[in-house]
């Protein structure tokens, strides 16, 4: 009898911690799953597309599952100059887009895109993010940055040779806002022709040249349909790209998530620039290969260049004090983009970074 009891008694018990084990669910499950909606304007072969798919990838292994993103390229949920808006209005949780395509809307870091001589690829993407760290300006409060990337500095793309500015003279440029102000400077025309149009164009004879970074020589093909490249990255700019989320979506985070979120941001930053930096050798391998031919300017005629790009930064400053800043305080943005330049060449010669533009020294 005592026997049958005890039975009873075990039976019992294992029934309940069934039930608790049934009706609790574990703490995974309960982990409520967080979905991020990512917009980029790039085609999904690019390989900027490629790299958020990896992150993407990445941040969703190391949230176990708990973060979930849809990803859409190509335009296909924001375009590019909508980016910001969506991302503002929540209609994107993360937007990648640069900030040309809304000229005005971030004027501090338009003195960024600046030709102040950014002589590579990694270069431009290292400055972009100390920039904004070390200025850290307002009109980017309202969103978490997650990180700033550029293209590499831009190139004279042309079916004429260009070794002096006297080469410029009738020659029309697909060259769209503060690119389009360095070829007139330069002595050119620009032309805002969209990026997509620009090798029929260049091959129909409409415009004589591109004013683009290396790696569209074969990223667009443009090196089917020019015969010189110049490389001119000492008043080549780079467009300050941007990945951004919306605000109240990350302040929402929990606090693990949130770090392993900043650290992977952190780790793709780098690997932005090394991407955008070896896109150049692929352009350059390319262009060669369809027989283009690469001109460099001779030390004397890059001051000639730099001197005849001077008035654009001139005007800026100009602009920006008649929007209320401190002339001071504007000229001491372009003193650090300046000082950093050189720094983080040197930087990157430590580094063994080659690049396929800039000094001699960093090229391979």
């Amino acid at each position: 009898m005592r026997r049958k009891k005890l039975l009873t008694i075990a039976l019992a018990t294992l029934l309940c911690v069934g039930l608790v084990v049934t009706v609790l669910p574990s703490e995974q499950a309960c982990a409520k799953v967080i979905k991020l909606k990512f917009a980029n304007y790039l085609p999904a072969p690019a390989g900027q597309s490629k790299i958020c798919e990896e992150f993407i990838a990445e941040l969703q292994a190391r949230t176990g599952g708990r973060v979930e993103v849809s990803y859409f390229p190509g335009g296909s949920l924001q375009t590019a100059p909508a980016m910001i808006k969506g991302v503002e209005s929540g209609i994107v949780d993360i937007g990648f887009s640069h900030i040309e395509y809304t000229p005005g809307r971030f004027p501090v870091m338009e003195a960024a895109e600046m030709p102040l001589g950014y002589p590579t690829g990694w270069v431009a993407n290292q400055i972009m993010n100390d920039f904004y760290n070390t200025f850290k300006p307002k009109e980017f409060d309202d969103f978490k940055v997650m990180w700033f990337h550029a293209n590499t500095p831009s190139m004279l793309m042309t079916v004429k040779p260009v070794r002096k500015l006297e080469d410029m003279k009738g020659l029309t440029i697909r060259a769209p806002a503060i690119l389009g102000e360095v070829i007139k400077a330069l002595g050119g025309t620009p032309a805002p022709t969209p990026v997509m149009e620009t090798y029929d164009a260049i091959a129909k004879g409409v415009i004589q040249g591109a004013f683009v970074g290396g790696g569209e020589a074969k990223n667009l093909r443009f090196g089917e349909v020019v015969k010189y490249i110049t490389d001119t990255w000492r008043v080549g700019n780079s467009y300050p790209f941007y990945v951004v989320m919306n605000k109240k979506k990350y302040n929402s985070l929990p606090p693990d998530i949130k770090e392993i979120f900043d650290a992977l941001c952190g780790e793709y930053k780098e690997r932005f620039a090394m991407m955008w930096n070896a896109q150049d050798f692929g352009g350059r391998a390319f262009g060669e290969e369809k027989g283009v031919k690469y001109i460099d300017l001779s030390p004397e005629e890059s001051k000639r260049w730099v001197k005849a790009v001077q008035p654009i930064v001139e005007d800026y400053v100009k602009r920006m004090v008649s929007k209320g800043f401190a002339e001071s305080e504007v000229r001491g943005w372009i003193t650090y983009l300046k000082e950093r330049t050189e720094y983080l060449t040197k930087k990157q010669l430590e580094l063994h970074i080659t690049s396929a533009t800039g000094p001699p020294e960093l090229r391979r």
